[in-house]
């Protein structure tokens, strides 16, 4: 059975000695007041985190798999064996309420904290993950446009734990295109409106793990403008409250079926069924899309650290196999008193790990950036800094999750392939985090979805002035260290590979803007965001070894940690980071290829002919 460490020492090392996290969060008010702002605490609270995780959850990830959810003949849902105890300690731990708003019941720990457990749990575990997951986006919804009532009513429940939360999006029709949803409310006269439609994908839809479900549910009223303009959002509980806050009446929303999925299958994906469900309103009738994208986002930013999660495990236990399995000689001979050496020695085997550890930490290291300037958004007391780091948060954002869910899954598949064909068999647990890696890559908008919001939204859109602000920081780095002599080298190819980022940014644009531009925005897309991936990487890997190196140089390397950091950084500017100038030539091409003849190349006689 796979095992797991929660990677304290490196979460360490980006919090503190990359980011300086505890110096810029003592300059938010709301952390000071609430003394959570202490660096000794967060180490203390990642501590009993990794505790948890670890004696907790990592048992039940394969209970999870083969189990899956079992779906009743009156629309309940039984959790895999475990789950539902498991929760259980887990809210009464406190763990739901970390980074909740103290008004509410919450602790108010930093956002950087509960992205580091967030971390864990899909590592130890992404489907059970998921559920107290899905519930922390519809907390931070609802904090943000719900009304008083509501919140008053509702928020205490999903600080505490004791009900969870869903976001309903998806219909059989309408994937990605939510302008066309057909799930419609009615008014009540009350105040209420009557929801009714189906909604499929809805991830932890139904359980047995809490005593109530909230639903935050995007529906059209009758009379509402067509597309994303007329959409409400709406929250629908499996139970209503009654007047002391317990579940009363049961509500008109049923469990129709579970879907039966490639992996993540503890957690109980559903399509459910609102036949005139009463649901209240959330915010503004018919700004639906721009309230649920408060949800969305940081099911995107999560949907990233699933990514790194399989990530880090798949890289535990492959890098513990490659030390113990004996397969072919080596020279010279590691164990000359065995018939073979550990595949550890072999320099393919290596490449694969060495690529699992240059992902994974390079994600962590972004993924905690943003945490950070989350934190900095909402609470810096700063109106430019708020803004300056709202702008990087947006930018980075469809990086996070497709650069991030695409290094995971390629690191899930060849840690798997270290284990050869031990890899392709169950007990093994390396195919599980492959199958579960996967839907990282699909859902919260497909990762070709994000590569359009990055490029169209968030670079063209505002002119690049969001890039300039990137660019500008990435070239102060670089002017300041080009000369190094440790890191000079990484710092004059981050150089060129962020000046080309901008050049490529303007060959896009100017295209977009000629006849047939929008085919060429969406041809260039993918491929400029993996590129724009690297490029951050590149920074914060350049960055770690500067810190690394000093280290060493001041003698502080008693353990060998930032060695590692100075090799693994080699690596990545040696082995990973020159796919950019493949990526350039990608984006460079443009739709031309892609523009061919459908009735020729895909036998479609109602296609587009441009040959």
């Amino acid at each position: 059975m796979p095992t797991y460490k929660a990677p304290l020492r490196d979460m360490k090392f980006v919090m503190t000695e990359l980011l300086g996290a505890e110096q810029q969060l003592q300059q938010m008010p709301y952390y000071t007041g609430n003394e959570t702002a202490d660096g000794d605490l967060m180490d203390q609270v990642l501590g009993e985190a990794a505790r948890f995780v670890e004696g907790e959850l990592v048992a039940l990830n394969r209970v999870g798999d083969q189990e899956g959810c079992v779906r009743h003949d009156d629309g309940e849902v039984t959790t895999p064996t475990g789950f539902k105890a498991a929760y259980k300690k887990y809210r009464e731990a406190g763990w739901t309420a970390l980074d909740a708003d103290p008004a509410y019941g919450g602790q108010g720990m930093p956002h950087l904290v509960s992205n580091a457990l967030v971390e864990m749990l899909n590592s130890a575990n992404v489907a059970w993950g998921m559920y107290p997951g899905l519930s922390h986006g519809a907390y931070t919804a609802l904090h943000a446009v719900g009304s008083d009532d509501l919140k008053d009513l509702y928020l205490p429940k999903l600080v505490s734990g004791e009900w969870t939360g869903t976001m309903c999006l998806t219909e059989p029709h309408a994937g990605t295109d939510l302008g066309i949803i057909r799930t419609k409310a009615t008014e009540n006269g009350d105040g209420t409106y009557a929801i009714t439609g189906t909604k499929i994908f809805i991830s932890a839809g139904e359980h047995d793990m809490a005593e109530n479900i909230l639903h935050l549910v995007l529906a059209r009223l009758e009379g509402s403008p067509q597309g994303t303009k007329g959409i409400s959002l709406f929250l629908v509980p499996k139970y209503l409250p009654t007047p002391e806050g317990r579940p009363g009446e049961r509500n008109g929303v049923v469990c129709g079926s579970l879907e039966h999925k490639m992996g993540i299958h503890g957690n109980a994906t559903a399509v459910l069924n609102f036949d005139g469900a009463k649901g209240f309103l959330v915010g503004e009738i018919n700004k639906g899309m721009n309230h649920m994208f408060i949800m969305m986002n940081a099911a995107r930013l999560g949907t990233g650290l699933q990514g790194l999660g399989l990530g880090e495990v798949a890289y535990q236990n492959a890098l513990a196999y490659a030390k113990d399995r004996l397969q072919m000689r080596h020279e010279p001979r590691v164990t000359p008193a065995e018939n073979a050496d550990p595949i550890l020695v072999h320099p393919d085997v290596r490449r694969m790990l060495l690529t699992g550890k240059a992902y994974t930490e390079a994600g962590r290291a972004m993924a905690m950036w943003l945490a950070l300037s989350i934190d900095t958004e909402h609470h810096h007391p700063d109106e430019g800094k708020r803004q300056e780091a709202a702008d990087l948060v947006a930018l980075l954002t469809p990086i996070a999750k497709a650069f991030m869910t695409d290094n995971g899954f390629n690191v899930a598949v060849q840690s798997q392939q270290v284990f050869g064909g031990h890899g392709y068999i169950q007990e093994w647990g390396m195919e599980q985090f492959v199958r579960d890696a996967r839907i990282g890559q699909i859902y919260e908008g497909t990762n070709g979805i994000q590569a359009l919001d990055l490029l169209g939204r968030k670079v063209l859109m505002d002119g690049g002035k969001k890039l300039q602000k990137l660019a500008a920081t990435l070239q102060e780095f670089v002017e300041e260290h080009e000369g190094d002599e440790h890191i000079g080298e990484y710092v004059t190819q981050l150089g060129k590979a962020a000046q080309q980022l901008g050049s490529l940014t303007m060959v896009i644009g100017q295209k977009a803007m000629a006849e047939g531009g929008a085919d060429e925005v969406n041809a260039a897309a993918v491929d400029y965001l993996r590129f724009f991936g690297h490029v951050v990487y590149g920074y914060l890997w350049a960055r770690m070894a500067k810190i690394a190196q000093d280290n060493i140089d001041a003698g502080n390397d008693r353990d060998g940690f930032y060695l590692a950091k100075v090799q693994t950084a080699k690596f990545y500017f040696a082995k990973l980071f020159p796919e950019t100038k493949a990526l350039a030539a990608t984006i460079k091409a443009g739709n031309e290829t892609l523009a061919v003849d459908d009735r020729a190349v895909f036998g479609w006689e109602h296609g587009l002919v441009n040959a």
